[in-house]
C-alpha cells in the first residue's frame, strides 16, 4: 500500500484532488459567472471525507489510487458539494456560513446558486461516465450514485428532514431520514471503492453495512458539534438545530443519551472491520477514519 495512512492520503491524494476538481471547473466552456459560482463553493474547503473513503478503501484493498479512482471521488465531491449549495437556500436550512465562508447564494444570489447547483450534479455524473474502467463497473457507479443521490437517497432524507421541522420524529423515524441525507453518499463511498476494487460480494456486503454505520455515526457526531463546538471549529452556524427545532440525536435523546448511541454506533462499526480483517483485508486505515469521531 503506498499510502499507509489518512494523513498520506490527505497529504497526496486529497490535494491531488483538489487541483483536478479546479482544473476540471476551470477548464468548462460555459457562463463566466456560473462557472465561478461551481468553482466557489467546490473550493472553498471542506475535509472531503467521501473522497477520502474512496481512497481508503482502494487502499486497503491493495488497489492503486488511478486517474479512475480520481474520477470517482471528484464526481462524489461535486454532488456533495452541490447538495450543500442548496442545502445553504432560504427554501432549506437558510445559512449564511459554509466551510468559513458566506454561502454561495450570499455570493452569487438564490438563482445562481441553484444553477451552480444543478451544474455540479449533472457535471459529476459526465466526470463519472469519463473514468476510463470497464462498461459494467461503470454503469454499476452511475446506477448507484443515482440512487444514493436521488428519492431513494439524499433526495429523500433531505425531504423527510424539512416536512419533519413540523413535528417530532421518533428514532426509527430519524435514522430512516439521514440513512438517506447524510448516510446515503457516504455508504456510496465505500461501495465505490468496493467497485474499483473488485472486490466479492461478501466483503462488499461488509463495506456497506460498515458505511451505513459510519454515515450513522457521522450524523450523531455532526449533531453533538452543534450543541457542544463553536462557529470557528465548524465553519457554519452551531446551535441552529435547537433554535429551529429541528429533529436531532441530542434533542430527542438528550446530550449524554447522544454521546452513548454514538459510542454504540462505532462499537458496531469496529465489529464489522473485525469481520473483514478476519477475510484478511487490511482495515488500519478504516480504523482511522472511525478515529474522525472524538468527542
Amino acid at each position: 500500500m503506498s499510502n499507509n495512512s489518512i494523513s498520506k492520503l490527505q497529504a497526496s491524494e486529497i490535494n491531488e484532488l483538489n487541483r483536478q476538481m479546479e482544473a476540471r471547473l476551470n477548464s468548462l466552456d460555459n457562463q463566466d459567472t456560473l462557472r465561478a459560482a461551481m468553482r466557489y463553493s467546490v473550493m472553498a474547503g471542506g475535509k472531503r471525507i467521501r473522497p477520502l473513503i474512496v481512497f481508503a478503501t482502494c487502499a486497503s484493498f491493495q488497489t492503486p489510487i488511478s486517474e479512475a479512482v480520481f474520477a470517482v471521488a471528484g464526481s462524489l465531491e461535486f454532488i456533495h458539494t452541490y447538495s450543500l449549495i442548496h442545502d445553504d437556500l432560504p427554501e432549506m436550512d437558510n445559512d449564511e456560513l459554509r466551510r468559513g465562508k458566506p454561502t454561495n447564494h450570499k455570493v452569487y444570489g438564490q438563482a445562481m446558486a441553484v444553477l451552480a447547483g444543478d451544474a455540479l450534479l449533472t457535471e459529476a455524473f459526465e466526470w463519472l461516465t469519463e473514468a476510463g474502467i470497464s462498461p459494467v463497473d461503470n454503469l454499476k457507479l452511475v446506477h448507484k450514485l443515482a440512487k444514493a443521490a436521488g428519492p431513494k437517497g439524499m433526495v429523500d432524507g433531505q425531504s423527510r428532514d424539512i416536512l419533519g421541522e413540523k413535528q417530532q420524529l421518533t428514532l426509527e423515524q430519524l435514522k430512516v431520514l439521514h440513512a438517506g441525507k447524510t448516510g446515503a453518499l457516504i455508504t456510496y463511498a465505500f461501495e465505490a471503492g468496493g467497485i474499483l476494487a473488485g472486490v466479492s460480494d461478501q466483503h462488499q456486503a461488509l463495506l456497506r453495512e460498515f458505511g451505513l454505520l459510519f454515515g450513522l455515526a457521522f450524523q450523531i457526531y455532526d449533531d453533538i458539534l452543534d450543541v457542544t463546538s463553536t462557529q470557528e471549529k465548524m465553519g457554519k452556524a452551531v446551535h441552529k438545530d435547537s433554535l429551529e427545532h429541528k429533529n436531532t440525536y441530542p434533542a430527542l435523546l438528550g446530550l449524554n443519551e447522544a454521546k452513548r448511541s454514538l459510542e454504540h454506533t462505532l462499537s458496531q462499526a469496529g465489529n464489522v472491520l473485525k469481520q473483514l480483517n478476519d477475510l484478511g483485508v487490511q482495515t488500519e486505515l478504516f480504523d482511522e477514519l472511525l478515529g474522525y469521531f472524538k468527542i
